[in-house]
């Protein structure tokens, strides 16, 4: 069968059911052989080394379609299932305008369009995919793998949960403006063992600053969509302009986490339960495998750190060199503390340094 992905996450799922697509969306970027075949689709939204407030200023003054669809190559591809979404118009093509595509063409493909609003239907989506295609096995083994996986997870949240609480936590997918993110990750939270009050049951939706400082999240996850890594870390500095930054507790807890949007989180595949064992040791570190300090997708920023370097580099510098000093004074302090410590271990156990 000819399978045309319009969309990132169906890309992923179909390489994962060993089914290569013949074209992909300009966003599929997974897994990386996904990068060398026929791009369908394009973006009049300039995102390259763009900050999250200009690609924001972008989409409001856009005029129209945001994505085009390359027609003339979808008919020479000649595919004979088109899958696209119906979950986010601002994400991908709109679905009703693949669907006249299609109906254009001669044959006329079968379309797929996904529409997850949980965890559970984007799990449940990649049995959809593979039954579409004729890999209807191979996506029951791999629905059972992520199942048995969300188990695990859900077990180890439970044991955490029993002797830690759930620490409340925001999730963002993007930051100007702060955007809380929706779908499926209100249950991931909760899966992982988190409070799930600040994420919306529901689609993605812009949240007030002030409410981000009301709920005072205990641990902050910056995964901004269409960012990677390290950009996300630098969009985590729209967040630390904001008044009441480097109050929350997350900030002083140094539980602020950058997460690249395009791996985790954002799109509904089955890289969802990366996503989900990801938050779990981002909530709860003392009982997960592995640190998110060495998840490649995931950064830990120092975010009083931020604060003070932006408020140098602002319009007010008396203020920002006020914040470096007290900064400086309190690590001299903790500094002090450890050598005093240190100095009196080093009395009680003289052979200490030789190890």
């Amino acid at each position: 069968m000819r399978v045309a992905s319009l969309l990132p996450s169906a890309t992923e799922t179909l390489f994962a059911l060993g089914v290569e697509p013949v074209g992909v969306s300009h966003s599929c970027d997974h897994p990386p052989a996904a990068r060398d075949l026929p791009t369908l689709t394009s973006t009049v939204v300039a995102h390259e080394n763009r900050s999250a407030a200009d690609i924001d200023e972008q989409m409001r003054e856009v005029d129209g379609a945001v994505y085009d669809l390359d027609e003339d190559r979808l008919a020479a591809l000649d595919p004979d299932l088109l899958v696209t979404q119906a979950t986010c118009d601002v994400c991908a093509v709109d679905a009703s305008e693949v669907r006249a595509a299609a109906a254009r063409l001669d044959p006329a493909p079968e379309v797929l369009a996904l529409d997850p609003h949980s965890f559970r239907d984007a799990l449940d989506d990649v049995e959809r995919v593979g039954t579409a295609v004729g890999e209807a096995a191979a996506a029951s083994d791999l629905r059972a793998d992520l199942r048995e996986r969300v188990d695990a997870v859900r077990e180890r949240a439970e044991r955490a949960v029993a002797e830690e609480g759930r620490p409340r936590v925001a999730v963002l997918d993007w930051t100007y403006p702060p955007i809380r993110a929706g779908h499926w990750v209100r249950d991931m939270v909760e899966i992982a063992g988190g409070d799930p009050a600040f994420q919306p049951d529901g689609p993605s939706e812009p949240v007030a600053w002030a409410d981000v400082r009301e709920f005072d999240p205990d641990a902050l996850v910056v995964a901004p969509c269409g960012f990677a890594r390290d950009r996300a870390v630098d969009a985590v500095g729209d967040l630390a302009d904001r008044p009441g930054f480097d109050d929350l507790a997350a900030v002083a807890g140094g539980r602020v986490y950058a997460v690249d949007g395009n791996a985790l989180f954002n799109r509904p595949s089955h890289r969802l339960v990366d996503s989900l064992e990801t938050l779990f040791a981002c909530l709860h570190p003392e009982h997960a495998a592995t640190a998110p300090e060495a998840l490649d997708a995931v950064a830990s920023v120092d975010a009083e750190k931020l604060v003070i370097e932006q408020a140098v580099t602002s319009e007010e510098p008396a203020e920002g060199y006020r914040r470096r000093a007290q900064r400086t004074r309190e690590l001299a302090d903790e500094l002090a503390g450890v050598s005093a410590e240190a100095n009196d271990h080093l009395g009680e156990s003289p052979d200490r340094g030789s190890r």
